[in-house]
């Protein structure tokens, strides 16, 4: 029987769901080598409109336990700021992620992010199956906060998590950071 891993995120945001939308979703392949080159070497369009069956193809950094990595979009509301993406790496499919971002009531952003991953490629390296919630909510003393809760039944699928928990917090900060410095940038 198969284990269970997961890991919940929570983040904070003082940056709007449209403009967090369009620079982690829409246009991460762009901002992904310049922001957090240590995950993403660089990255092209394979294929569509940027709409539903767009595939991108990323080529991963050190940080990254894949060589290359395509997305394919399932499903994209950007009025609504929502998508559905799978994800394959070196070649296999691994997971599916579902995104949401609603605007919050100081002009911040609540990002709801579900991934699903397979039992497959994430198994030759300690995991079997993760689901991450993972929710943007603008701060108190509006500034970010990252919440992580990891359970593992092996301690490598533990440090695999922990090191995706660390990159997921560092690249949600990357493009707050990003953004909040380029006020005009995806307006």
């Amino acid at each position: 029987m198969a284990s269970t891993n997961s890991w919940t995120l929570e983040l904070e945001s003082k940056v709007s769901a449209p403009r967090k939308f369009r620079a982690c979703v829409m246009d991460w392949h762009t901002l992904a080598p310049k922001l957090a080159p240590h995950v993403i070497d660089n990255a092209h369009h394979v294929e569509g409109d940027g709409g539903i069956g767009t595939v991108r193809h990323y080529n991963c950094g050190s940080a990254v336990p894949f060589n290359t990595m395509k997305k394919k979009v399932e499903f994209l509301n950007v009025d609504k700021c929502k998508c559905k993406y799978a994800i394959e790496c070196d070649g296999v499919e691994t997971s599916t992620w579902n995104i949401k971002m609603k605007p919050a009531a100081n002009g911040g952003s609540v990002a709801k992010v579900l991934s699903n991953h397979k039992n497959n490629k994430i198994a030759n390296y300690g995991l079997s199956e993760i689901h991450v919630p993972n929710k943007m909510k603008p701060a108190a003393n509006g500034g970010s906060m990252a919440k992580v809760e990891c359970t593992s039944k092996s301690m490598q699928a533990n440090d695999m998590m922990l090191k995706a928990k660390e990159s997921a917090a560092e690249m949600f900060k990357s493009v707050e950071a990003y953004l909040i410095a380029n006020p005009n940038a995806y307006n």
